[in-house]
């Protein structure tokens, strides 16, 4: 039996997207229960609905305060009950009590190579260090900001003309393959977890 992720996403959705071309494609054999967003306008919503999957809207600026919120959102994600859950430009850091409710079973794609350059604009904290090389991490999700055990990474060389946009956009590149495979590996059940290393069978 196929199982089954819920994606997050709050914005355009392009990471989303590559899942859902993989899962066209017979490359990821899993079945996306749902969308599950906090901006009842991400452009998410759109590719969801164009690919026929359940939409599950959120809206932050609805409740009063975050802890309601996430009541809310925990509720949702719950009432899907998938396999795993897959943060993919989800713009929120997720409360204790949701990251507890799915142990091993979130993961999240960032644009750095962590541990380096967590947080939002991981990019341009790339470029204002001046490395030489970035590039994207898929991990899974405990209580440190982006600080779970990783599953894949991928390196982009940061070019000398290079800005945050341009870097951005090739890095956005390979997390549009490095998402993909990690959930691929995920369901697989190929990924364990040993401390802070993810040993891949």
């Amino acid at each position: 039996m196929k199982k089954r992720i819920a994606v997050l996403a709050s914005g355009r959705g392009s990471n989303f997207q590559a899942v859902i071309d993989a899962i066209r494609a017979g490359t990821l054999k899993v079945s996306c229960a749902a969308l599950i967003t906090d901006n009842p306008h991400a452009y998410a919503i759109t590719r969801a609905q164009s690919a026929k999957i359940p939409v599950v809207i959120v809206d932050y600026s609805r409740y009063p305060s975050r802890e309601e919120y996430e009541r809310a959102l925990l509720s949702a994600m719950q009432q899907v009950s998938p396999d795993l859950v897959v943060l993919a430009g989800y713009m929120r850091i997720l409360g204790g009590e949701i990251v507890r409710a799915f142990p091993g079973r979130m993961i999240n794609i960032h644009p750095a190579l962590l541990p380096s350059f967590t947080g939002l604009h991981g990019q341009r904290q790339a470029l204002d260090h001046g490395v030489k090389v970035a590039g994207c991490t898929v991990h899974f999700v405990d209580e440190c900001l982006d600080g779970g055990p990783i599953i894949v990474q991928h390196c982009v060389p940061v070019l000398e003309n290079d800005d945050e946009d341009t870097l951005a956009e090739r890095i956005l590149h390979y997390e549009h393959r490095c998402l993909p495979e990690a959930i691929r590996l995920f369901c697989e059940d190929r990924l364990v977890i040993e401390g802070r290393r993810v040993r891949i069978r």
